[in-house]
């Protein structure tokens, strides 16, 4: 292999590893779960549902931060100028001080991405 074959493959190897550790996907089944056992407390996701301590999750892929008319938001998130993707919502779980700093949130996050991605897919199904 040329030394220039040899770069561009260390380069092509590099960027699939930075892209796959960006965003896994989630598997749904176990995001629900997950959901379940420890969002539901405060969240609920049915349509039409209103809003526990925290606002109501059914279709928020997609949905502007700090949206839900009727539910007091923080300050911070009331700012958070962004709409909730999987990758944000998985971010999020997994760490909401580090992706809405000043957040009123009571969760410290999931510290596992796994877990994360997995609730992120689950969410997205809920349109």
């Amino acid at each position: 292999m040329t030394r220039i074959g040899m770069i561009t493959a260390v380069a092509m190897g590099a960027s699939l590893f930075v892209a796959s550790q960006a965003f896994a996907a989630g598997n749904a089944a176990a995001g629900k779960k997950f959901f379940d056992g420890v969002c539901a407390m405060c969240h609920n996701d049915t349509k039409g549902a209103g809003a526990k301590i925290g606002p109501n999750l059914f279709g928020v892929i997609g949905r502007k931060a700090g949206s839900v008319a009727g539910f007091d938001y923080s300050p911070a998130m009331k700012k958070a100028n962004f709409v909730w993707t999987e990758e944000k919502v998985a971010a999020y779980v997994n760490n909401p001080q580090q992706v809405v700093p000043g957040n009123r949130m009571p969760y410290g996050g999931a510290h596992n991405m796994q877990n994360a991605n997995d609730v992120a897919a689950y969410l997205a199904t809920l349109k």
